[in-house]
């Protein structure tokens, strides 16, 4: 069994990621509820958790960027390359949208940036399953 600095960075991230892919699971599943206690209380929940999200992303991110500096990309085959960037590519989307959800000024706006932050929140977390199972 190792229990090393690789291991406590692995903790962190997938930590970092359960924060933040799951708090938008969470919170989407408990917006109509929290409508029948006011129109005001899902932005409130909303504001509150933003203050553990985005730390959280920022942990995911550089505990990410930490671990793909152990790996040498360049000997990594054609389809880990792609894989790769396309996760790096929706974890990208997946912050713009979630940035873009918090600043919006209609329902509409935040409805379709909530589901795309999710989405590609969700699919991230999907390449990054296939990455470390493409080792």
């Amino acid at each position: 069994m190792d229990f090393d600095l690789g291991t406590i960075r692995l903790f962190l991230h997938l930590l970092a990621v359960s924060v933040w892919v799951g708090g938008q699971i969470v919170l989407a599943a408990l917006v109509p509820a929290l409508r029948t206690i006011g129109p005001d209380a899902p932005k409130t929940i909303a504001n509150q958790f933003n203050r553990v999200a985005w730390p959280a992303f920022a942990v995911a991110i550089l505990t990410g960027g930490w671990m793909l500096g152990d790996v040498q990309v360049g000997d990594r085959s054609t389809g880990y390359q792609a894989a790769l960037l396309v996760k790096l590519f929706l974890v990208a989307i997946s912050g713009v949208a979630a940035y873009l959800h918090a600043h919006a000024r209609s329902r509409v706006g935040t409805a379709t940036w909530g589901a795309v932050g999710g989405l590609s929140a969700l699919a991230a977390m999907l390449f990054g399953a296939i990455l470390a199972t493409s080792a």
